[in-house]
């Protein structure tokens, strides 16, 4: 679980920092706007599906890590955390594929299963609403487990030695 000497989820966390929320604003551009519909189609379903591998992988590489630290209470909360991610991502994967279904093979220009403008638009609306609380819950998810393992870092909760301090200004 290391690489060069430093931990697996030291790197990779910064994959979850990034793609996650990609992913969730991607989700919720889909039903917005045509264009990024158009362009993103099977793309965020990808991103969604490397998600879902990505998570488990890194939380298994920071409870492997949390075993090698000293436990204190914020180890505690970010690993407490961390273990929050996984339904978020969960309902993100299973959201964007049926909403690339929907778009792919239903509401689709020429398709033969369009549908009538009141269903299309109620969809779209519900779509929507759900792409919106799944890219919130999760981007808010990431940004809390996030400052908790940074304060766990910087707060010198397990760092054998302290962080340097700025010399003190000489009268």
């Amino acid at each position: 679980m290391e690489v060069n000497g430093l931990p697996l989820h030291v790197l990779l966390v910064h994959f979850v920092v990034v793609l996650i929320p990609l992913t969730a604003v991607a989700a919720l551009l889909v039903p917005i706007w045509p264009a990024a519909r158009r362009r993103l189609g099977i793309v965020v379903p990808l991103l969604a599906l490397a998600d879902l591998v990505l998570v488990p992988v890194v939380t298994e590489a920071g409870e492997w890590l949390q075993a090698r630290v000293p436990s204190t209470p914020l180890i505690l909360q970010h690993a407490a955390l961390g273990r929050t991610l996984l339904p978020w991502v969960i309902a993100l994967f299973v959201f964007s594929v049926l909403q690339w279904a929907w778009f792919f093979f239903i509401d689709r220009p020429g398709s033969r299963r369009q549908p009538s403008p009141v269903v299309h638009r109620v969809v779209l609306v519900v779509l929507t609403v759900i792409a919106l609380v799944l890219a919130v819950g999760t981007i808010v998810e990431v940004v809390l487990i996030g400052e908790a393992g940074s304060r766990a870092i910087w707060e010198n909760s397990f760092s054998p030695t302290p962080l340097p301090t700025a010399p003190s200004p000489t009268p």
